[in-house]
């Protein structure tokens, strides 16, 4: 293949992955009055409760607790939702896979840039909440884009992996439903990870997700940047989940056609 001819593919490649995330995008708020609020709605209504019950009827003890709250919610959201979607995005989308010929990370790297795009938004009005929330930001704050882009990492790799196998597997569907539903209570959302007994408290920190939280909230709250180990971690899983996400659409790519 010539370089004119590789470029050529690229472009083609390009063109077709923002076309689909960009109907993957309008399609999520398709019908719907309050369009993308709905997206700022959910997580502000979550930090809404959760406060009620935690800061002010449990009296849990952590400053700035409404900003707190909601920087573990946007964090989780970007994963649950960009797993839970792109868990379907092979098996729920047959003429891409038929007729169109896309191989299937093509098909789920579009929707995750969608769900990209969208919890980017929610970051964006996250800032000035913060200030209204009386959060003075740093210039630690510059490294949360750097997260975020290693989040969405992490959630292709998954969302791939889970893709593959949903095609042969229906069960991953209600099998990841539940994961994600026990996921939200293994993961410092609602309450601080200094609460874990010691004995588990290093398994507990191997978590991605806990590194991501943890870290966001010291640049953003604390003006703490991410330790080494913050960062060794969210690589080594990001890098660990997409090599494996690969693997496991090659081997089932032949059989997509035949399933979907």
């Amino acid at each position: 293949m010539t370089y004119v001819e590789s470029r050529d593919k690229l472009q083609h490649t390009l063109d077709v992955l923002i076309v689909l995330a960009q109907k993957d995008f309008k399609v999520r708020y398709r019908n719907s009055v309050l369009g993308f609020l709905w997206s700022l709605l959910n997580p502000l209504a979550y930090m809404v409760v959760l406060t009620l019950v935690f800061a002010l009827l449990l009296r849990v003890n952590i400053p700035s607790f409404a900003a707190w709250e909601l920087i573990g919610l946007l964090i989780w959201r970007f994963f649950s939702i960009g797993t839970g979607q792109g868990l379907l995005t092979i098996s729920m989308n047959p003429s891409l896979v038929n007729k169109v010929r896309l191989s299937g990370p093509l098909i789920v790297l579009s929707n995750n840039l969608a769900n990209f795009l969208g919890s980017s938004l929610e970051f964006l009005v996250l800032l000035p909440l913060l200030l209204i929330l009386g959060i003075n930001l740093s210039k630690a704050a510059i490294v949360v884009p750097v997260l975020f882009v290693l989040e969405f990492i992490l959630v292709f790799g998954v969302s791939l992996t889970l893709a593959a196998l949903n095609v042969e597997y229906q069960d991953f569907y209600q099998l990841w439903s539940i994961a994600l539903q026990l996921g939200f209570f293994l993961t410092p959302i609602v309450y601080d990870a200094s609460l874990i007994p010691a004995r588990f408290s290093f398994y507990y920190s191997l978590n991605p997700l806990t590194r991501l939280i943890d870290a966001t909230r010291g640049a953003l709250l604390y003006r703490t940047m991410p330790t080494a180990f913050d960062f060794g971690v969210i690589l080594a899983s990001a890098a660990i989940m997409l090599v494996v996400g690969f693997l496991v659409c090659d081997h089932y790519q032949r059989t997509f056609a035949e399933v979907v």
